[in-house]
């Protein structure tokens, strides 16, 4: 009993906060549209929708990919993090009950890379697992799991039991570049879930993957509730429903619909998917 109100109280509590988003690659056309989230510690939370609904990007922002966005206010609940206000027409606002909150009148640009999700503290907070990921080519999966683990000031772990998982005892020491598709993303989810952030992003992390490590990573992803907190797009409801305590629907660059735990089923979900393609005039 008194964990299962411990792990409610540490659901409750907030972790990422963001209110009145907006992302764009092209001036004018944004990408997302006054899109607002809250992420609580320790829950998984699914973002599913249509192809061009803004999974993607909203991942690539809170990545710091994405340098054109602008958001009405951002707090992130880490005491250790702190948002400098070097971004024109940022200013910061006092921090409430431990949160460290930043607001931004226009986009972020490149030059305040210290600012908002650039910030170098928030960075070793998060780890995103992409759903194409060609970089670190020449790097075997071991160092490049030991150089993300200094880049992090962490400890190499030991990943025998999820090199185990995912089926990837052949190809620990084989260049990444030589890699099948979905054996190179098993290094970069192995290196995930054995690095632990408080902040974990995937974007469609089951593309690629075999039958079993796709079964593997479902356990692991409903298991991460015990170290932080999962945000994951996917286009497969079953990795949603799944894994989710709560499932965002995204359409137009906004949320248009949540589901919480108790109300994610399957149906539900298809038939507001079914509502956007005939919005669209979609067959």
């Amino acid at each position: 009993m008194i964990e299962e109100k411990n792990e409610k109280n540490e659901k409750n509590r907030m972790l990422l906060s963001i209110c009145n988003l907006n992302a764009w690659y092209a001036k004018g056309k944004n990408v997302l549209s006054g899109l607002s989230i809250d992420l609580g510690e320790h829950e998984t939370v699914g973002l599913i929708g249509l192809n061009g609904a803004g999974k993607t990007t909203l991942i690539k922002v809170l990545s710091g990919l994405l340098d054109t966005f602008c958001a009405e206010k951002v707090s992130y609940s880490l005491r250790s993090v702190e948002f400098s206000s070097g971004c024109s027409n940022g200013s910061i606002t006092e921090p409430t009950a431990g949160f460290v909150s930043f607001n931004r009148g226009e986009d972020i640009q490149k030059k305040d890379r210290k600012n908002g999700f650039h910030n170098e503290k928030f960075k070793t907070c998060r780890y995103t697992v992409f759903s194409e990921d060609y970089s670190f080519a020449y790097f075997t999966f071991r160092e490049y799991l030991s150089y993300v683990c200094r880049a992090y000031g962490r400890e190499v772990p030991d990943v025998t039991e999820l090199i185990q998982g995912f089926g990837f005892e052949q190809f620990a020491d084989v260049l990444i570049r030589d890699l099948s598709t979905g054996n190179r993303k098993k290094v970069f989810l192995i290196t995930a879930f054995a690095l632990r952030p408080p902040l974990l992003l995937l974007d469609e992390p089951v593309n690629g993957l075999d039958f079993m490590s796709t079964e593997y990573l479902y356990r692991q992803i409903s298991d991460y509730r015990r170290y932080g907190t999962v945000l994951f797009s996917s286009h497969i409801l079953e990795s949603i429903t799944l894994t989710s305590d709560r499932v965002l629907v995204l359409e137009g660059g906004r949320i248009r619909q949540t589901f919480e735990q108790g109300q994610i089923d399957t149906e539900n979900i298809r038939e507001v998917l079914r509502d956007e393609t005939d919005d669209k005039g979609i067959c």
